[in-house]
């Protein structure tokens, strides 16, 4: 039978919980039985809302004491806060160190993950490419560890606002604004690249502005880690396709395994389109379809939809969205320079950092679970793909501002993340359970993964000089795709090449008949 919770029974939970320094609770509840008489509220929910306002527990501890978990509130040397994040195959919580007071976002693995070889392979790549990585924009790795059977990452906690709510919030932002935050994040794909990292996930949910308006790179959960490597997070997988539909390059949709850097310059221009019109370039249709634009389709003109965009920044947009990889800019390192060419030239745009919060809002449902609104088109994050059938996607992220805004901030095989009104018995915290992870489910119906699209061919390569022009809807693309740079194998020769030896041998032909007419003459 279950014992009904009451005020003192609530103090005994949090004695044992350990979350609390026994001082301080103590001196909490003299000063409230001095109030009271010698007594305690009657509602133990009202005595657990003193210590929140004390800020001795959080709303998830709360949430969680009041539900009869008092233990697994610590990982290693950190506190755990409160939940912030599901994805598909971690969990992020906000901890705090117990002897620093520093706060730091730890990445949990699921205990049912463990015993899975590839999982834990590729939890431990993302751990490496990570750690390989320390630029400004980009949020910093310090340790990585394991509590029995549960394996960790400990991150840099970053208190900010990430580009999907910001949009949301905010609406479209101004170009000069869109062009700054775009060249910051290109600094840090920069490095990423140089060190061999490629993100294979940039989308404006794992863009975050900080504070002080600074843009940090989030979640390496898909990065290949590339060159020296013999394995990739993608071939632990088995997997052929990864990232998110609204932001992936066409080479990337028909074989993760063998793009490059320049899949990023993709999925940032795809980032910067959303900035400039509050929507993604194929918002419209099923993930299919979506991806079957990408491969063919050029999205509606920024100036069509956003006139007081000016057509330079147009143009560097549509040079990064090109469909064939040669035509785009060739390093992220290029994008960035030429963005900050465009902001030194320009008034600077509205500071966008205004209205951020201290502290996250963590979910206080009765599971901290995160439910998915796959109905909201005008605010999805991106369906992350797998070309295994079994594997549909969804990724979450708790509301750092509002809580009732989500942002993706994991990626990778997907899991069913709905509220549930069961709750794990005992008085243990199952870190698995309470973030609402199900192994081997899915969410909504399955979408298969489209045949490959053949190509458009197309005259010759863009120039950012031409954006002025380009205002159709849905124009075809300009420059052809060869199978090579589709990550694809190409069958049979090229027409061009083929024209190029048969126009060879014709001249051939007459140069030695000149000369034998002038030897025989």
């Amino acid at each position: 039978m279950t014992q009904k919770l009451t005020s003192e029974r609530f103090l005994q939970m949090v004695a044992k919980s350990g979350i609390v320094d026994a001082k301080a609770s103590d001196r909490l509840e003299e000063k409230v039985r001095k109030k009271l008489d010698g007594g305690l509220p009657g509602s133990p929910r009202k005595l657990a809302a003193l210590y929140v306002k004390e800020e001795l527990l959080t709303e998830w501890h709360v949430e969680k004491l009041l539900a009869g978990k008092y233990k697994g509130f610590f990982l290693g040397k950190y506190k755990l806060l409160g939940h912030i994040g599901t994805g598909g195959m971690s969990s992020v919580y906000l901890a705090e160190h117990i002897k620093m007071g520093d706060k730091r976002a730890i990445k949990v693995l699921p205990k049912s993950r463990v015993n899975d070889a590839t999982y834990l392979a590729r939890f431990m790549l993302e751990a490496k490419a990570i750690a390989s990585l320390n630029h400004p924009n980009i949020v910093l790795a310090y340790d990585i560890d394991n509590e029995d059977d549960v394996h960790y990452i400990v991150m840099e906690y970053v208190n900010g606002l990430d580009l999907q709510q910001l949009v949301k919030r905010d609406g479209a932002v101004d170009p000069s604004t869109a062009a700054d935050l775009i060249a910051q994040a290109a600094r840090g794909l920069a490095h990423a690249h140089k060190k061999g990292v490629i993100h294979r996930d940039v989308k404006p949910a794992n863009l975050l502005i900080d504070v002080d308006g600074v843009v940090r790179l989030l979640d390496m959960g898909l990065a290949l880690v590339s060159a020296t490597d013999d394995e990739s997070l993608t071939v632990a997988n088995n997997e052929n396709v990864l990232g998110t539909a609204d932001y992936l390059a066409p080479e990337q949709a028909l074989n993760s395994h063998e793009v490059d850097h320049r899949a990023d310059i993709y999925g940032l221009g795809c980032t910067m389109y959303f900035l400039l019109t509050g929507k993604p370039p194929f918002s419209d249709g099923t993930l299919a379809q979506r991806i079957a634009k990408h491969q063919t389709e050029m999205p509606t003109a920024i100036r069509q939809l956003r006139p007081d965009c000016p057509g330079e920044l147009e143009g560097i947009c549509v040079k990064m969205i090109q469909k064939d990889p040669r035509y785009r800019y060739q390093s992220a390192a290029d994008v960035a320079e030429v963005l900050e060419k465009f902001t030194s030239k320009v008034p600077k745009g509205t500071k966008v950092t205004a209205g951020l919060g201290d502290m996250p809002e963590f979910d206080t449902d009765e599971s901290s679970s995160i439910s998915l609104d796959d109905d909201d088109s005008s605010s999805r994050y991106g369906d992350t793909i797998s070309a295994k059938n079994d594997d549909t996607l969804a990724n979450n992220r708790s509301a750092i501002v509002r809580k009732k805004g989500l942002s993706a901030s994991d990626s990778g095989r997907l899991v069913d993340v709905k509220p549930r009104p069961d709750l794990v018995g005992g008085s243990f915290l199952d870190l698995q359970s309470e973030s609402g992870y199900r192994p081997n489910s899915h969410v909504g119906e399955k979408q298969s993964t489209p045949e490959k699209v053949r190509p458009v061919s197309k005259s010759g390569a863009s120039d950012v000089g031409i954006a002025d022009s380009q205002h159709g809807s849905n124009s075809k693309v300009a420059s052809s795709i060869s199978g090579r740079s589709l990550g694809g194998r190409s069958q049979g020769i090229d027409p061009l090449l083929a024209v190029a030896l048969l126009i060879a041998c014709i001249l051939v032909s007459l140069f030695i008949g000149f000369l034998a007419g002038e030897f025989f003459g």
